[in-house]
């Protein structure tokens, strides 16, 4: 019988010790992970970009094929005349004469090429500026308004979208002759104004990118549907209409053909046209061969191009209204 001061101790079941095989090795602990820092490792390793070696030799490849052309462009800008059939087209001549191709381009043939120059940019103003409105307008209404006939203009919108240009050209210069436009500017301005696939494009974007309830609330609060578009709707159309400029713009500064069948006088000459006349001089019986100063004029007429993309590829963004509606 023991005291009350006695310790009570209590039998507690025995648990046989791991045993291990004579001349094993010792197993080791394998370490506990948290299911944090597991979750952690599964994100980082799926936001980081699978690596493919055919995938990046054939965007090299596309690169090359992009470059190489502006490559010698730019080369073959900076040689004179004697220099272009006397080097090697992807590396510099003797002589480095860009400066005096640029002053050359714009003062030969008492400046003509200023007057191309200025010529396009009013074809691409009005006429891409124009066709930009014309389809943020109509998409706009197309994909946020009901009416009838709605199928039909989508089937002749999809229609125009498949006809190309130069199958147009030729009744489009019929018209214009009827109308005794032909030989003006407005024979170059007038059809650019019609773009499909910036209409098909914007009608496709607005959809999306405007929320109907914002719309609404627009209209809740008084605001009417002049206002709605101007304040609500066009800030989240920048993104597609950037897009439609671009592409109309390098339409119309690039078109050759409609000018061409449209237009005779040299004053009213694009770029386009007004380059070739100088290309095709060496062809004629007296005709001054002027290759070095096509080549700069070329260089000169994709520069606009080039700093348009850069200065208008931060609208190039998606997901505005993002986070504007609660579901």
């Amino acid at each position: 019988m023991t005291g009350p001061s006695s310790p009570v101790t209590t039998a507690s079941p025995s648990v046989p010790a791991p045993t291990r095989a004579p001349g094993s090795a010792p197993r080791l602990r394998t370490p506990r992970v948290s299911a944090s820092r597991v979750r952690a490792s599964r994100l980082h390793s799926a936001g980081r970009p699978r690596r493919s070696v055919p995938l990046t030799v054939l965007t090299g490849l596309v690169l090359l094929y992009s470059l190489i052309p502006l490559v010698w462009l730019v080369i073959s800008a900076t040689k004179t005349q004697q220099g272009l059939a006397g080097s090697f087209g992807l590396w510099f001549g003797g002589d480095f004469a860009l400066w005096d191709n640029i002053s050359t381009t714009f003062t030969y043939n008492d400046g003509v090429f200023t007057r191309w120059l200025l010529n396009t940019l009013l074809y691409v103003v009005v006429g891409a500026g124009g066709a930009t409105l014309l389809a943020v307008l109509g998409g706009y209404a197309l994909a946020k308004f009901d009416f009838p006939g709605k199928r039909a203009v989508f089937a002749v919108v999809i229609g125009a979208v498949a006809v190309p240009g130069t199958a147009l050209a030729v009744p489009t210069f019929l018209m214009f002759s009827k109308m005794g436009l032909t030989d003006t500017p407005w024979a170059v301005i007038i059809p650019s104004l019609i773009s499909p696939f910036g209409l098909y494009l914007m009608w496709v974007f607005a959809t999306e990118a405007i929320p109907t309830e914002l719309m609404e609330a627009a209209r809740i609060d008084g605001a009417s549907e002049l206002r709605t578009f101007f304040q609500v709707a066009l800030p989240l159309l920048a993104p597609g209409t950037v897009t439609v400029l671009l592409f109309t713009m390098v339409a119309t500064w690039n078109n050759y053909f409609l000018p061409l069948i449209m237009l005779k006088d040299p004053d009213w000459y694009p770029l386009t046209l007004g380059l070739n006349s100088w290309n095709a001089q060496a062809s004629t019986a007296g005709g001054d061969p002027v290759f070095h100063l096509v080549i700069t004029g070329s260089l000169i007429t994709v520069l606009p191009l080039i700093a348009a993309f850069l200065l208008l590829q931060k609208y190039w963004q998606s997901g505005l209204a993002a986070g504007s509606v609660k579901e």
